[in-house]
């Protein structure tokens, strides 16, 4: 059996001797990156997740962050922003207990919380927030470190971010997660074991010590990507929560005695991304292949089967209740138009659009939606993985033909936009100029209007060229058992998952 979490060599050391230092340490993260043989009765204070994805060993480190809400899920778990969303908002103080702007929008001043420590005892100081943000290299990464001039220490408590130039954005990038650029790890024990053993032996600073003593004592994440096996799980008891369930295996835990569903309604959009169209030879660069293919689809239909009614239909990847966000309505399902419009485009009988790789494991979905395209003549072929391969490949620019995509990061227009359709973003396979130039002049308006303006525009400029086919905003189907008092869903709006841990109870 392999863990990842808190190191052996620091429980029961003589760091956590105190009853304030102790505290900082009651809950062990075990991640189980392969099923247990048979399962044991839950401990007392014990919950277990069944987890609808293998965990990679690069989610535990926060400097290789993506631009995605999954490996968010474990960085919650284990390690502490220096702001994050939370209950009381996006921008939540956290192992900062305030920060300031400066008049002139170059610098931001953050004040650590006296109290904060790591895992092993450490405090958390101003050099190891500079020291994190100089080794991340995750999502969003270049645009941070193209728009901040230096880290510096300030004194004993505080840290400043000093600008090249005022940049609207800095805190939405750096204090949600658009990125993991603003959560902190320690620098001499990163530097002591090196980045391969800091992801066999994370250390963080996170969750329980500025808020309240949790309930839950101890988390066991369980890695059980078949859904089928994971309500069977959580109908045993085996399991307390589970994540990701879709149409017919929600109803039957919504049938069955004790447990009970929750479907947050998520920051996240899914959508058609067509890496190929940025390929004059491939059918996909023109305009109106696109367009066919968005109306091919029955988003209704699929939101029913997929997710019981409950995800949101839309025609944009950036979701209705992010700020500067412009919404759309998708297009009507009309597979006689989409015929049309391959016929126009010189596809009378439809053309063999290759690959069909869905966002692991909404496998389900993706043929689904395949089945649609099939209709109307655009052919393709699943090819499923599991999800840390899959997030290479996409990061790496490998993945070709259709790709079922989504991320759950949260932000606002601009960090949904940056990803995904500028020149530098970590998943865009091409981009347009007209686009890039706009989102540069955003990122440098300090009008907020005629910021907004001009993220309407993107957002135009991607809607009518259709650069993505977008499809639902997610409701995200949990199955919870009978030992869970509170889940803790969707108290953080918009997060995937069970959070803050810190407010999840178990039944006494």
């Amino acid at each position: 059996m392999a863990f990842l979490g808190v190191p052996e060599t620091t429980r029961g050391c003589p760091a956590f001797s105190s009853r304030r230092v102790r505290s900082l340490l009651v809950l062990i993260v075990a991640v189980l990156l392969a099923l247990a043989p048979g399962p044991a009765p839950a401990a007392e204070g014990e919950l277990r997740w069944g987890l609808h994805v293998t965990i990679a060993p690069r989610w535990v480190d926060p400097a290789e962050t993506e631009a995605l809400s999954t490996p968010i899920m474990v960085l919650y778990a284990i390690h502490d922003a220096l702001v994050k969303p939370m209950l009381a908002g996006m921008l939540t103080p956290s192992l900062a207990e305030s920060w300031a702007e400066s008049k002139d929008h170059l610098s931001y001043t953050f004040t650590l919380r006296k109290n904060a420590r790591f895992h092993n005892g450490d405090p958390v100081t101003p050099e190891d927030v500079k020291f994190s943000f100089e080794r991340y290299k995750g999502a969003s990464a270049k645009i941070l470190k193209d728009k901040v001039k230096e880290v510096q220490v300030v004194g004993a408590g505080q840290v400043r971010i000093v600008l090249k130039e005022p940049w609207p954005d800095f805190m939405t990038f750096y204090g949600t997660t658009a990125s993991g650029a603003g959560w902190i790890v320690p620098k001499k024990y990163v530097e002591q074991v090196g980045d391969d053993g800091f992801k066999r032996a994370p250390i963080g600073a996170g969750p329980y010590y500025w808020r309240k003593p949790p309930s839950v004592k101890r988390l066991v994440m369980r890695s059980m990507t078949e859904e089928t096996t994971r309500a069977a799980a959580l109908k045993a008891g085996e399991i307390d929560i589970t994540y990701l369930l879709t149409g017919p295996t929600a109803e039957e835990i919504k049938r069955t005695p004790g447990a009970r569903l929750a479907a947050p309604l998520l920051s996240a959009a899914f959508w058609l991304d067509l890496p190929d169209q940025w390929n004059p030879k491939s059918p996909w660069h023109d305009r109106r292949v696109r367009l066919a293919a968005s109306h091919a689809i029955d988003r209704k239909a699929v939101n029913q089967a997929e997710t019981l009614g409950f995800s949101r239909l839309t025609d944009s990847i950036v979701p209705r209740v992010f700020q500067h966000a412009l919404p759309f309505d998708p297009p009507p399902y009309d597979p006689a138009k989409a015929k049309q419009l391959l016929a126009e485009a010189g596809f009378p009988n439809g053309f063999d659009a290759g690959d069909f790789t869905p966002f692991p494991p909404y496998f389900s979905m993706g043929e689904g939606v395949a089945g649609y395209l099939q209709a109307v003549g655009i052919k393709s072929r699943i090819r499923t993985m599991e999800r840390a391969t899959f997030l290479s490949e996409w990061h790496d620019k490998k993945l070709r033909g259709i790709v079922l995509a989504i991320t759950g990061a949260f932000g606002n227009a601009a960090t949904r936009l940056e990803p995904f359709v500028t020149k530098n973003g970590i998943y865009a396979y091409g981009f347009l100029p007209q686009v890039d130039d706009l989102y540069a002049r955003q990122a440098r308006e300090s009008d907020p209007k005629k910021r907004e303006a001009l993220l309407h525009q993107v957002q135009e400029i991607v809607h009518d060229q259709v650069l993505y086919v977008p499809i639902y905003e997610l409701a995200f189907i949990w199955g919870v058992g009978p030992r869970v008092q509170e889940p803790c869903a969707g108290l953080i709006v918009g997060f995937p998952y069970s959070a803050p841990l810190e407010d999840v109870t178990l039944k006494k």
